[in-house]
């Protein structure tokens, strides 16, 4: 049997070191490219990529390429897994070398900074406009894809064709690639769960019980349907892998960047303290501002969102969040 599509994937990090890995491992060839060079050229020497995924063997088919432009002229396809802000660079730069059929996808998960635009709106901006373009999202952590342990997740995007071969090529026998149309509500889903996260994240930090954090991502998920209504997204995607299931994983893993930001913010570490700890990009923190301002101009209720953004961006303490949180008012669950 013949290997699957050529797929390049820009982006070295934990996350696209392990679909490169997953790609390789399902037939498909995997061509990487990352901006930091040292760090690439020893991932081509040892075959490992220690900053990020350490003792996770890379295969010597797995072709590492230090020139962007080289690796998206060798592939089939390209597969963007960067921090959210460097989305526009990369679209911006790789739109002269695409070929007419070749598509684009993305692994990452947060919005266009300052604009609160979700990252399809950023590539039909700066692509040509037949290009098939994906999401590739859901309940997924890049140790544990490197590791091959069961995973599904989801493939979104309004070219049937291109969303299956994205699928085809990743899926495998312990990795199940669900293919969705609706870009919307899987790119919403997989930014919001961010916030939500960092939200979980303060309560557990406080040691605020068990009960307090199965309200929040309960809660959580009722301020994502709410927005997804307003931007029509289709509810069974927020209520599916692509919302739903990576809002729990997000929520509750402590492999999550969001949710040990929470635990160091509940804990009493200031946002730089948490950040420099981490050591790695922290979507929630954009998608916190993002998430607001999208709850502004649809006029959508999302107080923990709210609460999350002010910790965050206005310096508010996290216990007198907590406190305003829980002072709202009395109401129905649903509905008005």
């Amino acid at each position: 049997m013949g290997r699957g599509p050529k797929i390049a994937v820009l982006g070295a990090g934990s996350w696209g070191t392990a679909l490169a890995l997953q790609l390789d491992r399902s037939g498909s060839h995997s061509i990487l490219w990352d901006r930091d060079t040292e760090n690439l050229e020893k991932v081509r020497a040892t075959r490992l990529n220690q900053r990020y995924l350490p003792g996770i063997d890379i295969p010597e088919s797995i072709i590492v390429e230090k020139d962007m432009l080289s690796a998206v002229k060798a592939s089939d396809h390209v597969l963007v897994v960067t921090p959210s802000h460097a989305f526009a660079f990369i679209m911006k730069t790789i739109r002269e070398v695409l070929q007419p059929g070749q598509g684009v996808a993305w692994a990452c998960k947060g919005f266009e900074p300052g604009s609160g635009r979700l990252l399809h709106q950023v590539a039909m901006e700066n692509l040509p406009a037949t290009t098939p373009l994906a999401i590739v999202t859901g309940p997924s952590f890049a140790k544990e894809v490197a590791m091959n342990l069961p995973t599904a997740l989801t493939v979104a995007g309004p070219d049937g064709d291109f969303t299956k071969i994205m699928a085809g090529a990743l899926h495998g026998e312990r990795f199940r690639a669900y293919t969705s149309n609706d870009m919307i509500g899987a790119e919403l889903g997989g930014a919001v769960k961010n916030v939500m996260a960092v939200a979980t994240g303060i309560c557990d930090g406080m040691e605020l019980g068990d009960n307090a954090r199965a309200a929040l991502i309960t809660r959580g998920l009722a301020e994502m349907m709410r927005l997804g209504a307003a931007m029509n997204a289709k509810p069974e995607t927020l209520m599916g892998l692509a919302g739903a299931g990576d809002l729990i994983l997000t929520c509750t893993g402590d492999l999550s960047r969001n949710r040990q930001l929470g635990l160091k913010l509940g804990k009493g570490k200031t946002l730089e303290q948490a950040l420099d700890e981490i050591g790695q990009v922290v979507e929630g923190v954009n998608s916190a501002a993002e998430v607001q301002r999208l709850a502004i101009v649809h006029k959508i209720n999302m107080p923990i969102s709210e609460q999350v953004n002010g910790i965050i961006h206005r310096g508010w303490n996290p216990a007198e969040g907590v406190a305003r949180l829980m002072a709202r008012e009395q109401k129905a669950e649903y509905g008005d």
